[in-house]
């Protein structure tokens, strides 16, 4: 993985869950669009995964968080067995991966690493997270449990958690600002943050980050803005003849 962004923290939180014994690969934002790193992923973006086991190399988030329910959760202990349960974890999958994913890193992107502030794109997307945070706050309101499908914790719940735990840094909003008006998305965020396997997992990225001389948005400590970064790299790539 690279910068630890939000996508390979989902697949790994997953992972924790399940126990499974797992090797980060960590490697620095330079290299993710080179070999031997695009010999795996062609479209030069993380996670991907190679699984021993079977043999079995995937790259998309929600391919491999599909690929590890069926695999590996065999007592569907994050997953359910009925029709119906089944595919509506999927529809969730689907919304994130569609809809939080795409507007919170568009959000992410211009309040923090475009080379320029861009209100009208700021107000935008700033917008679509509020909207996303509402459709969730509707849904979890109406439900007896806390949970988005049936009665526990699935696969579902779990890929929204890297997202909204970095709303503070992305809205530049205290925790209690960034959830006006959403307390159940609130309970439901937390329940998941305060979890062993989370715990464990914040301590590896702060770890691998600061291995790295990472800031909280995967630039290099030092450098405002994507731009300046790609400039840097291809700085240092020229020096080295690359």
């Amino acid at each position: 993985m690279t910068t630890f962004p939000s996508k390979p923290i989902r697949v790994l939180f997953l992972l924790e869950e399940l126990g499974l014994n797992y090797e980060i690969k960590s490697f620095r934002f330079d290299d993710v669009k080179k070999k031997p790193f695009i010999d795996v992923n062609p479209n030069g973006r993380v996670p991907a995964i190679e699984d021993p086991n079977t043999g079995i190399v995937l790259w998309e988030s929600g391919a491999i968080y599909q690929y590890v329910i069926e695999q590996y959760d065999i007592y569907h202990r994050f997953s359910y067995e009925t029709s119906k349960e089944r595919h509506a974890c999927n529809q969730w999958l689907h919304f994130q991966m569609s809809g939080q994913g795409p507007y919170y890193g568009q959000c992410s992107w211009f309040m923090h690493l475009h080379k320029e502030q861009l209100p009208s794109a700021i107000d935008r997307y700033t917008a679509e997270v509020k909207r996303i945070i509402g459709v969730l706050e509707g849904v979890l309101a109406a439900r007896e449990s806390q949970w988005l499908v049936g009665d526990k914790m699935t696969f579902a719940d779990m890929a929204f958690m890297p997202w909204n735990f970095r709303l503070s840094e992305v809205l530049k909003k205290s925790w209690d600002e960034v959830w006006e008006g959403a307390p159940h998305v609130r309970a439901w965020h937390e329940s998941m943050a305060n979890l062993p396997s989370w715990q464990r997992l914040m301590v590896t990225r702060d770890r691998i980050m600061e291995e790295q001389k990472l800031q909280w948005n995967g630039v290099p400590k030092g450098i405002e803005t994507f731009n300046d970064y790609e400039n840097q790299i291809a700085a240092n790539d020229a020096a080295e003849g690359r």
